[in-house]
């Protein structure tokens, strides 16, 4: 097997990704294992490791390292889960793919294919472009499951908040997971303050159980790194941004207040609509 140039930011839980760290000549794993022994197995094995606190995802441990390293970032850099393979994607496709150089999706299930291709499950909000083209109706239903949210809940004001006057997509086109190839050049088209303000939507509240903000980080990735779309200024300051957040959780506040009143009609019959999200 040929061994990758590509640096390897492997985000690591409870696992030696033994297996993974084989395909590439450099890389980093940042571990955020509570098992009580995975850290000792690491540095046993002599990885280049650095243990943090487990948020319960992967994507603030990216930003966090883009932030850290943003003079001095690798050419190009694969963005990944320790136990990838067998989990997001199959060998056989990482095995195709792990030596890109250009931007790539890390994401591949054969178990849905049927499901998702044309002529399959009709009823589904998910589709595929190809085998790893994911794309999913952007109908923002993981912000009302198991995951609480503080200052957004759903995707389409989260879309206007970051970028200027976008376009709303009707799908949601992402590698779930949040494993990508992508190169320097892509990091550094974002401000270090930029992901330093997305990754205070994501660490609110550092625990297993993570804001449902980071589902909106998830669906954003692909923008993060190709789009050309002009960032709101509050993105680019840290004082800005927090300000914006305080309005961000007034609407939330509000649009709780209105969606407790259950039924429909009895909304409509005291004259109540929807809150609108904040302007700028």
């Amino acid at each position: 097997m040929k061994k990758s140039d590509t640096f390897f930011l492997v985000h690591n839980y409870n696992t030696v990704p033994k297996e993974l760290i084989e395909y590439c000549n450099d890389y980093l794993i940042i571990d955020c294992s509570d098992d009580g022994k995975t850290p000792d197995e690491l540095k046993a094995a002599g990885y280049n490791f650095i243990h943090v606190e487990n948020t319960g995802h992967n994507l603030t441990s990216y930003f966090h390292y883009f932030i850290d390293n943003y003079d001095n970032l690798p050419e190009h850099i694969a963005l990944l889960k320790g136990n990838i393979i067998g989990r997001h994607v199959s060998k056989e496709f990482f095995d195709r793919i792990y030596n890109n150089n250009w931007f790539t999706y890390i994401y591949q299930d054969k178990k849905m294919w049927e499901r998702y291709k044309k002529g399959g499950d009709e009823t589904s909000i998910a589709s595929l472009l190809s085998e790893e083209d994911y794309m999913e109706l952007n109908s923002s239903w993981y912000m009302n499951q198991s995951h609480a949210y503080r200052y957004f809940y759903n995707m389409d004001d989260f879309y206007r908040f970051v970028y200027k006057d976008p376009v709303i997509p009707r799908y949601c086109e992402f590698s779930p997971g949040g494993c990508y190839i992508i190169s320097r050049e892509q990091v550094l088209k974002n401000s270090k303050t930029f992901y330093k303000n997305l990754n205070t939507l994501m660490e609110y509240r550092k625990e297993v159980n993570f804001p449902a903000e980071a589902y909106l980080v998830e669906r954003l990735m692909p923008w993060i790194f190709t789009s050309r779309y002009e960032v709101n200024p509050w993105m680019e300051d840290e004082e800005e941004f927090a300000k914006m957040l305080e309005k961000c959780e007034q609407s939330v506040e509000r649009y709780r207040a209105w969606n407790s009143l259950r039924l429909k009609r009895i909304r409509l019959l005291l004259g109540q609509k929807a809150p609108v999200f904040l302007k700028a």
